[in-house]
């Protein structure tokens, strides 16, 4: 491929979805995969839309990923390590090498904070810990539920499961001050746990916590509510504007507030999910084509 135009950081479902998007834009796109993406940990989701009998994480990356090359994106593994303002574009260092562009697309997306238990991320396959609601609320109906937490996100997140079940506990594993919402506990009938969780024991499709004073518990499933920490390093240093959470603002076309830099998915201030990247993914490739066509004069023509 000649050099390419547009640099998209991040081969989850917002950097594909652009690939995609801008490869048939006819754009030479570069991807930079720094490998596992939130969303290959992923059991089985039921609610992306299409898949009515569910469909896992890496099913949906690999589909994206054959979408994506079909058209003649270019996907590199390697992270980028800097990424300056470079003219009227930007240079990243990417693999060893330097890499320049007029566009930069940010999926860099999040990292959770999983709760410090023995053999976690094994549970997060087999859908026992679980880190997003919104997702898979859905199949926590009537189940004994535990969510994990350390604030009062904790609070929140119960609150949001009690739409599903009578029976979810919060196991508060933070300060006792982080904690100020009991009220909203008692008013909803959630069972409030303070103590630290020792040992987590997985026996079929339960999970069995050893949380406080020898006392063993047994749940259907168990949440993190333990938050997370954006991917916003770079933009960061190129001083765009960010949030108290960490993560990026954007204007109405996805674009952060430095000019064209992008940003789309879990990164940016918004609903952390795979319908919702998808979408601004394709409102920021489009715009970036536009504006890439009106820079060298194409003043008309259709698109958002």
């Amino acid at each position: 491929m000649a050099d390419p135009e547009v640099l998209i950081i991040g081969a989850g479902p917002a950097g594909l979805t652009a690939a995609t998007y801008l490869a048939r834009f006819r754009r030479r796109v570069l991807v930079a995969d720094a490998g596992a993406p939130r969303a290959c940990w992923i059991p089985l989701s039921h609610n992306m839309p299409g898949f009515p009998q569910g469909i896992t994480g890496d099913a949906i990356l690999r589909r994206m990923t054959e979408q994506a090359l079909e058209y003649d994106a270019v996907i590199e593994g390697g992270v980028v390590e800097t990424l300056t303002q470079d003219g009227d574009g930007f240079a990243a260092t990417l693999n060893g090498r330097t890499v320049r562009v007029r566009a930069v697309l940010l999926a860099t997306g999040v990292i959770d904070h999983h709760p410090n238990l023995p053999g976690v991320e094994r549970a997060i396959e087999r859908a026992l810990v679980r880190i997003c609601p919104i997702c898979d609320g859905y199949e926590a109906t009537d189940k004994a539920v535990a969510v994990i937490g350390e604030d009062d996100k904790g609070v929140r997140e119960a609150a949001f499961l009690r739409t599903y079940s009578d029976r979810v506990t919060l196991i508060h594993v933070g300060p006792a001050e982080a904690l100020t919402a009991n009220g909203e506990l008692e008013r909803l009938g959630i069972e409030l746990i303070r103590a630290p969780i020792d040992n987590v024991q997985l026996e079929g499709d339960r999970v069995t916590a050893l949380s406080w004073g020898g006392t063993f518990r047994t749940f259907d499933l168990v949440y993190s509510a333990l938050g997370t920490s954006p991917n916003a390093e770079l933009a960061e240093g190129l001083g765009a504007r960010i949030g108290e959470d960490g993560r990026l603002y954007v204007d109405a076309h996805q674009q952060t507030s430095i000019k064209m830099l992008y940003a789309a998915g879990d990164v940016v201030r918004g609903l952390n999910q795979i319908a919702v990247a998808g979408a601004e993914a394709a409102v920021a490739a489009t715009a970036i084509h536009n504006c890439l066509r009106e820079a060298d004069g194409w003043t008309v023509g259709g698109g958002a």
